[in-house]
């Protein structure tokens, strides 16, 4: 089981809006924020449920390849809600929310480019 992850982003401001508004909307909140002065080398927030932060951003040179990084959430109304929020908050449209019938007959995901090119998912796999 992965405790938590995270990625590099270019522009940490703009990143942290985006992530802030697309992975509050499946109820994920910035958990905690450590700048530079603490860390010794760089900014970074954690999100999360509230008081554990398992996703991660820090300012640097946002990894190349991109990252791909999937949010399970209980719900196909969660996955339409990041979808909406991500698009709204400058996400990029990487494939719509929807049935993806080649992983699994119940599995309904969305795909969201972040500001650094990152594939960002929301993914449910209970039936409708």
């Amino acid at each position: 089981m992965i405790d938590h992850t995270g990625i590099s982003v270019s522009d940490y401001v703009k990143s942290l809006a985006f992530y802030a508004a697309a992975l509050g909307a499946i109820g994920m909140v910035k958990v905690m924020e450590i700048p530079a002065s603490v860390t010794g080398h760089t900014d970074v927030a954690g999100f999360g449920p509230p008081a554990k932060p398992e996703f991660w951003i820090s300012r640097g040179t946002p990894n190349q390849p991109p990252i791909h990084v999937a949010f399970r959430v209980d719900s196909r109304a969660m996955v339409d809600a990041f979808y909406q929020a991500a698009i709204a908050a400058g996400g990029r449209d990487n494939g719509g929310p929807g049935i993806r019938a080649h992983y699994h007959p119940d599995y309904y995901g969305a795909f969201v480019l972040d500001p650094d090119g990152h594939n960002i998912e929301a993914v449910c796999h209970l039936p409708a």
